[in-house]
């Protein structure tokens, strides 16, 4: 892997990571509700929940895209397909006006740090998107496994540092949710990136 990629994979990653999904949405509504004792297991929840999907993902992942280049290529076509499905999903995605709910308090930070976990961990979206958009940025021309381990690790890191920015400004981050504008330039952005990765893994896999 070049260090030009690793660079593409991070910028892409720190886009989608700021475009707010169920995980995010959950930090700012416990956040919010309650106070500053709640960030640190929300941020360690966080970092924990995507190492647990990037695992479930990476499980039979590596030995596939080693096993064959036709393996590779199909997985990088249907991965790209998938990207440009969520783009267009979000492009079309409605404005929700209501504000962020509050969830119910938990009896104890160990509980909140478990449902943050459970979210961010168990989301078969996200299991699925790992698989699609991970592949996008290995050279298949050098060991798979070290690749994967390396945008992994990058990927968490990059995760934990955003769910912390939004848990420390959970209030301003909330109010910005509520803003149809911001909702729609949420939209665009993210429809936008999913949709040209999508179309890129493509065009890389015919030019190939």
């Amino acid at each position: 892997m070049t260090a030009e990629m690793w660079l593409a994979f991070s910028t892409a990653s720190m886009i989608m990571l700021i475009i707010p999904g169920p995980t995010i949405l959950t930090v700012i509504s416990y956040s919010v509700a309650h106070g500053k004792s709640a960030k640190l297991p929300l941020i360690a929840a966080v970092a924990l929940g995507d190492s647990t999907a990037l695992l479930l993902s990476l499980l039979g992942l590596g030995a596939l895209l080693s096993a064959s280049a036709a393996w590779f290529t199909a997985i990088k076509v249907i991965g790209g397909l998938y990207l440009i499905y969520l783009g267009v999903t979000l492009f079309r995605a409605g404005i929700q006006s209501q504000d962020v709910p509050i969830p119910t308090a938990p009896e104890s930070r160990w509980k909140l740090f478990f449902n943050t976990w459970l979210v961010t961990a168990l989301n078969p979206k996200g299991i699925i998107f790992f698989v699609a958009f991970l592949p996008q940025f290995i050279d298949a021309d050098a060991p798979v496994a070290p690749q994967l381990w390396i945008l992994s690790i990058t990927f968490v890191t990059l995760a934990t540092l955003n769910s912390a920015g939004y848990a420390l400004f959970a209030g301003s981050a909330r109010r910005l949710l509520t803003s149809v504008s911001a909702q729609r330039r949420f939209n665009l952005v993210g429809g936008s990136l999913l949709s040209a990765a999508g179309v890129w893994a493509l065009t890389a896999n015919r030019a190939s």
